[in-house]
C-alpha cells in the first residue's frame, strides 16, 4: 500500500520525522523482527522508511483474501527485483508480465509430474546414502549439519534435474558454488533496507557480489553447454524439457538465458529452502526425543522404501509440515492489488498496484493454531486437527499460480532423506545450543552443529 489516506492500522513505537520507522530496522534478521513487531500490533501493521511504506499482513482472514487470485496477484518486490541480477527472468523472479515466465511454466510442469517424480526418487535415494557414508566415516564427531544438508540438496535438485554433480561429498568444506549463492542472497538481504548513505560504504561488498554472480552464471552456462554438446542424447530431465520442448501455445522453445535463469531458480529455490526445512526438522527432533522415535518407529517400517512408500510416511510429512509451519524457509511473500479494492469488507481500501507483505512466520502463529502455536508439535498435522483450521493459515510455499512449483519436489525429497537419517543415526545437540537463526532472504539455523551415533 502506497497511498496515506490508509487509517487504523498500527504503527510501531518511536516513528521519527523524516526517517520514520528507522528504528524497527534489522538488516541482519528482517522477518524475525517483523514477526516480533506482529505479535505486538496485531495482524495488520505499516512502517515507514524514509517515506517508503509497507504494510506487513499476518492475519489468517485477511491473508485469505489477499490469497484470492482474481483480486491479487505475486508483487516482485525489491529483495526479489535485486536477485533478478543472479536469475533474471526465471520463475521465481520473473514479472507477472514477462511471457517467459508463462512458458517456462508451460514447459516445466510436466517435469513435476509423478512419473517424474519417480525417476528422482532413484537420485534422493542415491544421494541420502552418500550423506550417511559421510556422516558415517564421522562417529560421535560433531557435524555442520546445516552444510552438510546444503551439500544434499545440491546434489539431489543438480543431479535430478540437469543431470549434473557437483561431488559434494568428495571434499571438506562448503561447496564454492553453495558458498556464492549463499553470499549472494545475503547481499540481498542486507542491501535490501539499506538507508541511502550506507550504499557509499558498500563498494566492496557490491564487487563481490559481481563476481559471484559472474562465477555461478558460468557453472550454469557450462552445464548447459555439455548438454547441448551431447546433441541428440536424452536424459529425460528438466533440462531436457527446456532445451528441446516447444512451448505448446507458441511452440517456441526457451533461449539458452532464459534456460540459464531457470536452472539458477532451481538451484537456488530447491537447494536453500529445503536444506533449511531439513536442518530446522534435525534440530527439533534433537529437541523431542519422543517424536524422533515414533519418526525411527515409521522409518523402521519401509526398510528400502520405494516410491510409493513414501507417502505412507504419514507421521514424518507431518514432522516436515510443523517445521515448515514454524519456521518456513521461505518467511513471507509480496501480494498487490489487480484493481481498486479493499480487505475487511472495506476496512482498508487498496486502489490498483498497492502492495502488501505476508508474513508467513506470524501467518503459522496465528490463533487459529491454538494457545500453543509456539510449540513443536507434528499431531496438529493429523487429519482430524487439520480439517477445524483455515487452508490459507498455511502457506509455507506462497500461493496461485506462482506459488512453489517444485512443491512435490521438496516435500518427497525432505520426508525421504529425514526418514533415512532418523532411521540410521541418532542426533545430539550441545547442551549450551540455542537456536540461531539466520536470514539470506530464507532462514536457516546457523552454527548448527550435532553429533551423530550410528544406531
Amino acid at each position: 500500500m502506497r497511498h496515506d489516506d490508509q487509517v487504523n492500522i498500527p504503527t510501531p513505537r518511536f516513528r521519527l520525522p523524516v526517517l520514520g520507522d528507522v528504528l524497527s530496522v534489522d538488516a541482519a534478521k528482517p522477518t524475525q523482527r517483523e514477526l516480533r513487531m506482529a505479535a505486538e500490533l496485531g495482524p495488520i501493521f505499516e512502517r515507514k522508511i524514509l517515506g517508503h511504506r509497507l504494510v506487513i499482513v499476518s492475519g489468517a482472514e485477511l491473508v485469505a483474501e489477499l490469497n484470492d487470485e482474481s483480486r491479487f496477484a505475486k508483487f516482485l518486490a525489491l529483495p526479489h527485483r535485486k536477485l533478478r541480477a543472479l536469475g533474471g527472468d526465471g520463475l521465481f523472479t520473473a514479472f507477472n508480465s514477462e511471457p517467459n515466465w508463462a512458458a517456462a511454466h508451460r514447459i516445466l510442469m510436466p517435469g513435476f509430474s509423478r512419473d517424474a517424480m519417480r525417476r528422482y526418487h532413484g537420485v534422493m535415494t542415491t544421494v541420502a546414502a552418500e550423506l550417511v557414508e559421510h556422516w558415517t566415516a564421522r562417529p560421535h564427531s560433531f557435524v555442520d549439519v546445516t552444510a552438510d544438508l546444503n551439500k544434499l540438496t545440491l546434489e539431489n535438485m543438480s543431479r535430478a534435474g540437469f543431470g549434473y554433480s557437483f561431488d559434494s561429498f568428495a571434499g571438506e568444506g562448503e561447496n564454492e558454488f553453495v558458498a556464492a549463492i549463499v553470499r549472494v542472497l545475503g547481499h540481498v538481504n542486507r542491501t535490501s533496507n539499506d538507508l541511502p548513505f550506507m550504499r557509499i560504504f558498500r563498494g566492496g561488498d557490491r564487487a563481490r557480489n559481481e563476481r559471484d554472480i559472474a562465477y555461478v552464471h558460468g557453472v550454469v552456462d557450462d552445464v548447459i553447454d555439455a548438454r547441448i554438446a551431447e546433441g541428440d542424447v536424452r536424459h529425460d530431465d528438466l533440462l531436457d524439457l527446456m532445451l528441446h520442448t516447444p512451448d505448446p501455445e507458441t511452440g517456441e522453445l526457451l533461449d539458452k538465458v532464459n534456460i540459464r535463469h531457470q536452472v539458477l531458480t532451481f538451484l537456488v529455490a530447491g537447494n536453500e529452502t529445503t536444506a533449511g526445512t531439513l536442518a530446522f526438522a534435525l534440530y527439533f527432533l534433537a529437541r523431542h526425543p519422543g517424536v524422533a522415535e515414533r519418526v525411527r518407529a515409521e522409518a523402521d517400517g519401509f526398510r528400502t522404501p520405494s516410491f510409493e512408500d513414501i507417502p505412507k510416511m504419514r507421521y514424518t510429512r507431518s514432522v516436515v509440515d510443523e517445521t515448515l509451519r514454524l519456521w518456513p524457509s521461505a518467511p513471507g511473500y509480496f501480494r498487490k492489488a489487480r484493481t481498486d479494492t479493499s480487505l475487511a469488507s472495506g476496512k482498508y481500501p487498496m486502489k490498483a498496484g498497492d502492495w502488501v507483505f505476508v508474513l508467513t512466520l506470524a501467518l503459522h502463529r496465528d490463533p487459529v493454531w491454538g494457545p500453543d502455536a509456539e510449540h513443536f508439535d507434528p499431531d496438529r498435522f493429523s487429519p482430524q486437527r487439520a480439517r477445524t483450521r483455515p487452508a490459507q493459515a498455511y502457506r509455507p510455499f506462497g500461493t496461485g499460480m506462482r506459488g512453489c512449483i517444485g512443491r512435490q519436489f521438496a516435500l518427497h525429497e525432505s520426508v525421504a532423506t529425514l526418514a533415512e537419517l532418523v532411521r540410521t543415526f541418532d542426533f545430539e545437540l550441545d547442551d549450551r545450543y540455542r537456536l540461531d537463526i539466520g536470514e539470506a532472504l530464507t532462514l536457516k539455523p546457523r552454527n548448527l552443529r550435532m553429533k551423530v551415533r550410528t544406531r
